[in-house]
């Protein structure tokens, strides 16, 4: 079976490090596993690590500076790296979602993965991309 190519929106890294209980954290285990693959840019990349480098979420997920760095070598080691070689902007309402469709788009991801759906759909939509929750991407995995 193929291994699916995935775009995940900060929040669900975010989601996933801060539970281990959820379908966030589900999701970066099989990430860890190799049974999915992320797709990042240099700039989804980077938004990565300034979110998980916030004191807030290092002090909710107990994570020294150097476990995030460690989080995040381990993750781009997983990690399918994607050019962007068109811009396609503005297609969403907020501007800091525009460099996670653009990974998609450039990256032919088999889904984008949000807990920010609504935010998303239509415009992904527009490039036949899936948009999925955590919790959908792995009810589909189960089929």
């Amino acid at each position: 079976m193929r291994r699916r190519r995935l775009v995940i929106d900060t929040s669900v890294v975010v989601a996933g490090l801060r539970s281990r209980m959820g379908a966030s954290n589900r999701l970066l285990v099989l990430i860890a596993e190799g049974q999915l693959i992320p797709l990042v840019t240099t700039a989804v990349f980077l938004e990565y690590e300034e979110v998980l480098r916030r004191p807030e979420h290092r002090l909710y997920t107990g994570m020294s500076d150097d476990d995030v760095s460690g989080f995040l070598s381990a993750f781009a080691s997983a990690a399918e790296p994607v050019e962007v070689h068109f811009s396609w902007r503005p297609q969403l309402h907020d501007v800091d979602d525009e460099m996670i469709l653009e990974a998609a788009v450039n990256g032919n991801a088999d889904a984008l993965i949000t807990h920010n759906v609504l935010d998303f759909r239509s415009a992904a939509l527009s490039f036949s991309i899936p948009v999925l929750t955590p919790a959908e991407l792995l009810k589909e995995l189960k089929k």
